[in-house]
């Protein structure tokens, strides 16, 4: 038997580096007689599926929630200011365990060659690069420059334990290369290669990420001038942005005109996050839960939680995000129970709305608002199973969540063409129109006499920009489309502000010092209003909390409610969050640099 190590590099930078050096790892098995066959690569292909497929809690509870449209109780640390390299412990053994075992594969895997076909073989190749690749782009995002793990590290390699990290420029390079191997020699069917649970890596997988992540890193050096692990500019030794752009454009337009028409728009957007079958027809990748199997998680109490929650709401700002089903703009300062009248049908798919009926007790009941579960007004019901599933219970709920849609490759494909100015019409009316239809909106391209331009949102995505004239209404349009069909899945949204270096609207939040909700009319915060057949009222008090029914006004305090106009208006949450630039990237843990100074602090937390 020989014995798998555990990844070494992390090792090296981890306190009682040594010891842990020294200890026998977990893992083994029959090394010498393993990759011998198909089944072989199969089964390891299938270990890493095990080991790293996103489940509920990373699509549905994911970054998102600490973003500029969404409101919550007490938000994460990392924006309060107080953050530290001391207080980081996100670079662990685990952080960089699953790099080295798909290096493992990668290196042990030539000896199936001449036992399997060549297009089999690299098909698994390209999974396991694949895999390289998320794992790579993961750790990108969170450090910037860090490692790229290519081979199995071994104690004696000093130069690599104890060496520096490497450039984001050329990590990104190296990611680059495996995608493009992926997208060209992953197959689309086959045993452990396609079914309708859409878990396993294949082209169609390949194709989607790769259209996310050149966009992510091409939209990244375009609106960062510079590398901000270093603070210095872009090298430009590897990919330029517009390179980046043609590859996302590349990808995602081979998945879109694929002459077998592989995936398309399901009619119910709900479907897609409430469903325990996956809506095979536009998920790509997915994760299965079960009730039959016991196979369960907790979003659904999450959300609908006073005690466990962070109350997480809309913000206003989403809300305005939807057009008029006419493809017109919507009045914000209206009252919660008239603004989703004739409003895009994707809105009253993720936010309570008058008129939903959920089944209760054997009955059709209205479902009512209860502001115990929210800051705003507003409650997300995007991944909420509103049937068969008790809402005050944990790890009940078994619906099954996509990881990567058709819509979102649509959107990829919108806004790389747009980058490169090759948008007309015609592939206007291919992804964004598509979309709208799906959601029952007029579809108005942004070039055409009928258009009418969202000062406002024009307002929202420049304020404080270096370069607002550089937003086309096209591309307000695709950054308005982003956040109707993709909020709260994994971190869209987050990774949308991190690339269009707009984290700043993290804490400005448009015009409040905190989150906006719901507006109230001077009518209802002195008569409340009625949802249905439910009364809503509102009282001023510095003491009390809020019941189910009646929402307290109490003050404008940090971690207080007040009134934009005093005595009526926007409902405001106070809640103060800062901003640095230095939060594009989190910190290298001090722990971490203790052992290893090599590795060198990322810009602006030397001081921190």
């Amino acid at each position: 038997m020989k014995r798998i190590a555990y990844l070494l590099a992390a090792l090296a930078i981890l306190p009682a580096c040594q010891n842990m050096l020294e200890k026998n790892p977990a893992n083994k098995f029959a090394a010498d007689t393993f990759f011998e066959s198909e089944t072989d690569l199969r089964l390891y292909a299938n270990g890493l599926i095990n080991a790293a497929l996103p489940d509920a809690t990373d699509m549905a509870l994911g970054e998102d929630r600490y973003t500029d449209l969404c409101m919550t109780k007490s938000s994460k640390e990392f924006y309060w200011g107080t953050y530290s390299a001391s207080k980081a412990d996100n670079w662990t053994t685990s952080t960089w365990s699953f790099p080295r075992r798909v290096a493992y594969m990668l290196e042990n895997m030539p000896r199936c060659k001449g036992k399997v076909s060549d297009e089999l073989y690299n098909h698994y190749e390209g999974v396991a690069r694949f895999w390289r690749a998320w794992i790579t782009m993961k750790r990108v995002k969170v450090f910037g420059d860090c490692y790229f793990i290519d081979k199995v590290i071994q104690p004696t390699d000093t130069e690599t334990l104890y060496g520096p990290r490497q450039d984001r420029e050329e990590i990104f390079h190296k990611i680059a290369e495996d995608l493009k191997f992926a997208c060209e020699h992953c197959l689309t069917s086959g045993q452990g290669i396609s079914s309708d649970g859409r878990v396993y890596v294949n082209r169609y997988v390949a194709l989607s990420f790769a259209s996310r992540i050149f966009l992510y890193e091409g939209s990244y050096r375009k609106y960062h001038t510079a590398n901000p692990s270093t603070g210095r500019p872009w090298n430009g030794n590897y990919e330029s942005a517009e390179y980046l752009f043609k590859l996302a454009e590349k990808y995602a337009k081979e998945l879109v005109d694929d002459p077998a028409k592989p995936f398309s728009l399901v009619e119910d957007y709900r479907s897609l996050f409430t469903s325990a079958v996956l809506p095979k027809e536009e998920v790509i990748w997915g994760r299965t839960y079960s009730d039959e199997l016991s196979e369960k998680h907790g979003v659904t109490y999450k959300y609908c939680s006073t005690t466990s929650s962070l109350l997480y709401s809309p913000t206003k700002e989403y809300i305005r995000m939807f057009l008029k089903t006419d493809g017109s703009l919507a009045d914000p300062a209206v009252s919660v129970t008239q603004e989703f009248e004739g409003r895009d049908k994707r809105l009253t798919a993720s936010v309570l709305a008058p008129g939903r009926q959920i089944r209760k007790n054997g009955a059709d009941v209205e479902m009512v608002p209860n502001w115990t579960w929210t800051c705003g007004g507003y409650e997300w019901i995007k991944w909420v199973q509103l049937e068969d599933v008790p809402m005050s219970a944990d790890n009940k709920s078994y619906n099954s969540v996509p990881i990567m849609r058709y819509a979102e490759v649509l959107l990829n494909y919108a806004e790389a063409a747009e980058e490169l100015g090759n948008m007309d019409e015609a592939l206007w009316n291919k992804t964004i129109g598509a979309l709208r239809r799906r959601a029952g909106v007029a579809n108005i391209y942004p070039g055409s006499g009928n258009y009418v331009a969202d000062d406002w949102l024009r307002d929202y995505y420049t304020q404080d920009v270096l370069h607002p004239s550089a937003l086309s209404n096209n591309m307000l349009e695709i950054r308005r489309e982003r956040v109707t069909e993709l909020m709260l899945e994994g971190q869209s949204r987050y990774d949308d502000l991190m690339r269009w270096h707009l984290g700043d609207l993290i804490e400005r939040r448009y015009q409040h010092k905190g989150w906006c909700g719901i507006y109230i009319t001077q009518d209802e915060a002195t008569n409340g209003f009625q949802w249905g057949n439910t009364g809503v009222t509102f009282k001023v008090s510095k003491t009390q909390k809020s019941s189910e029914t009646c929402y307290k006004i109490t003050g404008d305090a940090d971690g207080a409610w007040s009134l934009s106009q005093g005595s009526y208006g926007y409902l405001i949450y106070n809640y103060r969050l800062k901003w640095d630039d230095m939060l594009y990237t989190h910190p290298i843990p001090q722990s971490a640099l203790n052992v290893n100074p090599a590795l060198g602090q990322n810009e602006g937390w030397q001081w921190n």
